[in-house]
């Protein structure tokens, strides 16, 4: 049933997600009656501000989720496999930001400017996809309404926070050792576990995640399933052939995407595509290359857009085209994008679970 307002709670609060997370929340149009800020016994205890008003950080125990109604979560997939299930359980929705439910049949994968009938399909819990998928898919999903999409072949350009603080932290250190002629220490990437680390400061790294399958790694499966699943409704569907290449660079905030697609109406021409993204929600269209304009990952920090540009033909193959797609990663591939489900849950009356 809608109310007048919702008791919110935010799971990893003091995290770099969840700090965005409150500060999205806070200029929403979401209603909050309560907000609860949920993080591991270690952060307990620290406040943060919300709306005028200070709040303290509790411990996420299962408990925490009595009488919340809203649950955007930020904490890591060990941690929404817990705490998830048991926030339902309470009566909560909540939306996840891991990428542990993303695949589940059952649990809606959604960006709210492709997708947002999915949530009518919720039992209670929905997952925000990759962050590299959610700013392709929000440029891709109007080419697709429009002129039919048969192919995509993405090469990602992803910024280091999309790692986490500790790889964010580690890119600065990097160069300043660097520029300080020192060796440059390398503990975290491309992937925390693996036995080799490397720098990324004033380096390019192919791996994002660990290698699976036909040699492709976990990031790149991830965009090729949840493109096919936020698109077409299922993860292993035939109608868009995906494909791509992740790439880690020295870039702090801020991913970009190389994207190669294929349009199954042949007399599709680059000032319609313009056009289409152009009328597009969420999306910002700088394209005027005899200008120099073109989405950076710099000017696109700090908002909830995504960026695309560099809107050329494939000289090669007709019906073949090319954009440069950028977007924020902590906030519309994260952040915004969680909080905007929220929205929409609200907006249609689907903060409660069957």
């Amino acid at each position: 049933m809608s109310k007048e307002a919702y008791n919110v709670a935010i799971l990893g609060a003091t995290g770099a997600v969840g700090t965005r997370i409150l500060e999205q929340l806070a200029l929403s149009t979401i209603p909050v009656a309560n907000l609860k800020l949920l993080a591991s016994a270690k952060s307990a205890g620290q406040t943060r501000e919300f709306r005028g008003n200070t709040v303290l950080v509790e411990e996420a125990i299962p408990e925490a989720f009595t009488g919340v109604d809203l649950v955007l979560a930020s904490a890591g997939g060990t941690v929404s496999q817990a705490l998830a299930p048991e926030a339902v359980k309470r009566g909560a929705v909540v939306v996840d930001n891991s990428s542990y439910w993303r695949m589940d049949d059952v649990v809606p994968l959604v960006v709210p400017e492709v997708n947002p009938e999915a949530l009518r399909q919720h039992q209670g819990i929905i997952a925000n996809p990759n962050c590299s998928t959610i700013q392709m898919t929000v440029a891709l999903a109007p080419i697709h309404a429009k002129f039919g999409l048969e192919q995509v072949i993405v090469s990602t350009y992803q910024a280091a926070s999309g790692a986490g603080q500790n790889a964010w932290n580690e890119l600065l250190k990097q160069a300043q050792e660097y520029l300080n002629q020192e060796a440059m220490s390398a503990e975290t990437l491309p992937v925390k576990g693996e036995p080799h680390h490397f720098p990324l400061a004033f380096n390019l790294l192919p791996q994002i995640d660990v290698f699976e399958g036909d040699d492709y790694t976990h990031e790149e499966w991830k965009m090729i399933k949840e493109t096919k699943k936020i698109m077409l409704g299922d993860k292993d569907a035939t109608g868009i052939k995906v494909t791509g290449t992740a790439v880690r660079v020295p870039v702090v905030i801020g991913h970009g995407e190389a994207v190669y697609f294929e349009v199954a109406d042949k007399q599709a021409n680059v000032a319609e595509i313009r056009k289409t993204l152009e009328q597009a929600a969420g999306v910002i269209v700088q394209d005027d290359p005899a200008n120099q304009v073109y989405p950076q990952p710099l000017n696109a920090e700090g908002h909830r857009e995504t960026f695309v540009g560099r809107i050329r033909r494939d000289v090669e193959n007709p019906g073949s085209f090319h954009m440069w797609v950028v977007a924020d990663n902590l906030l519309k591939g994260a952040a915004w994008n969680t909080v905007q489900i929220a929205e929409k849950l609200v907006e249609m009356d689907l903060v409660r679970v069957p």
